[in-house]
């Protein structure tokens, strides 16, 4: 990602690129008016971050806070696992993390606020309805000024397997932009076929006609490029031919990335459907995060590496471990859920510290809530909204800390309360030069109060 970008760049400066073959000049034009604007301050940093969404809601004690001195009906129902980090220990099915926790930081204070299945703190009020990553596009732009790249992704299952169940919207759309309008919407990837075909536009009816005419100039230029036709153009022209033709579309393309890359991340091995008891409703869920999970952050590496600016990351709805018809209690559940986040995550540290984008890129995983410190009946834990698991890496704060303690019980911080309103708060920081946004003509006043009166997380800058 480059430092300043164009806040007034849109989704329709992506699509007009099809005038490109009819030999309109949109995308060149804005390519050297980029070149001639680069001294000038905009209030983005050169960073990007990944949100992953633990849909459901994740208990804190089978994940980072066993707590096997409390009772047996409280405890981590999975055991701990020690890690490198002398005296804190995590749910067993987390070896791997638990080897990398000095690269990593954990908050065991954080709590969400309520217990309600929903999308928080991702999509809510409290983001006006937007998804962060939607606020954030509001004053960097829409798209990436020199690759086109959408600087707002948002990934479901279907980004990597075409037959996964299609993304939950009961609890609340990822995909919202809230009053921003749906320019600043997230660019949603669907499943199988071209680039072209499978990307989200967000497109209304009057809109039908830009996206068909995109795809004719793509086809068209396509052929002149490969006929040898395109030679004499001038240099802003040639990058936005490159652009077009080449990097936005190979960022989505996992074909592009090294084999052993893939295989690093991919999760699909480690839970086979087989594995799965067909006895839960949520049965089909646990498949597709099973076979996805993985890829589905390797591809949001590969969008940042692209430019693009925020990219959420989710499963449908898999964490939410009751115990009842639909849903596996703890310890069955978490080796469905556990083991494919242990090995992509870490999966994706080690690969992006080996690349040196640890700096650049922050990954933030949590979910709406975390789970009664009491195990149920069945062996399941239900919904509370006192405490949840919150994970931070890279993006340039402070790793291998504990943040935060909670109660013996596991049910409340007791030390250091971390908040939603401190997660967003940390995560704009990291992405945005905030004293220069307070200098932004026409950024809506409520947009403005969100961005530049969060409290960050304490500890992490």
């Amino acid at each position: 990602m480059l430092h300043f970008h164009d806040t007034r760049s849109s989704r329709r400066a992506f699509l007009q690129v099809g005038s490109l073959a009819l030999g309109g000049m949109t995308l060149p034009s804005l390519l050297a008016s980029r070149a001639q604007a680069a001294a000038n301050m905009r209030p983005v940093k050169d960073k990007s971050v990944i949100f992953l969404f633990l849909h459901g809601g994740p208990s804190q004690f089978e994940t980072f806070d066993p707590k096997m001195d409390a009772a047996a009906e409280i405890r981590s129902q999975t055991g701990e696992i020690p890690t490198k980090l002398s005296g804190i220990t995590f749910g067993s099915t987390f070896p791997k993390l638990a080897a990398l926790n000095d690269k990593f930081s954990i908050v065991r204070s954080f709590r969400t606020g309520d217990a309600n299945h929903d999308i928080k703190p991702i999509v809510s009020k409290g983001t006006l309805g937007a998804n962060i990553g939607s606020l954030y596009a509001r004053v960097a732009g829409s798209n990436h000024p020199n690759t086109g790249m959408p600087l707002n992704a948002c990934l479901f299952p279907r980004a990597i397997e075409p037959k996964s169940l299609p993304a939950v919207e009961s609890f609340g759309r990822f995909d919202s932009a809230g009053q921003l309008g749906a320019a600043y919407a997230p660019f949603v990837p669907g499943g199988g076929g071209s680039f072209q075909k499978n990307l989200e536009l967000h497109l209304d009816k009057t809109r039908v006609d830009d996206r068909r005419n995109l795809l004719a100039g793509l086809d068209k230029l396509k052929r002149e490029a490969d006929a040898g036709k395109l030679d004499g153009q001038d240099k802003f022209q040639q990058q936005a031919f490159q652009t077009i033709l080449g990097g936005v579309a190979k960022a989505f393309d996992l074909s592009q990335e090294d084999a052993k890359t893939v295989a690093r991340y991919d999760t699909a091995p480690l839970v086979r459907p087989d594995q799965i008891s067909r006895k839960w409703n949520n049965y089909n869920n646990y498949v597709d995060n099973s076979q996805t999970l993985g890829k589905l952050l390797l591809l949001a590496r590969r969008l940042c590496e692209a430019g693009c600016g925020f990219v959420t990351v989710t499963t449908s709805f898999v964490w939410d471990m009751h115990a009842d018809v639909n849903n596996a209690p703890c310890e069955e559940g978490m080796a469905y859920m556990g083991h494919p986040l242990d090995h992509a995550v870490s999966a994706f540290i080690e690969d992006t510290k080996a690349r040196g984008l640890d700096e650049k890129i922050l990954l933030v995983a949590c979910g709406e809530m975390g789970r009664t410190p009491r195990v149920n009946k069945g062996g399941g834990r239900d919904h509370w909204g006192g405490l949840a698991p919150l994970l931070l890496y890279g993006g340039g704060l402070k790793m291998g800390q504990v943040i935060g303690q909670s109660t013996r019980d596991g049910g409340e911080p007791q030390s250091d309360p971390i908040v939603n309103e401190n997660l967003v708060g940390t995560i704009f920081d990291t992405m945005l030069d905030l004293p220069q946004v307070r200098l932004l003509p026409g950024l809506p006043n409520d947009v403005l109060r969100l961005m530049t009166n969060g409290s960050p997380i304490p500890g992490l800058s």
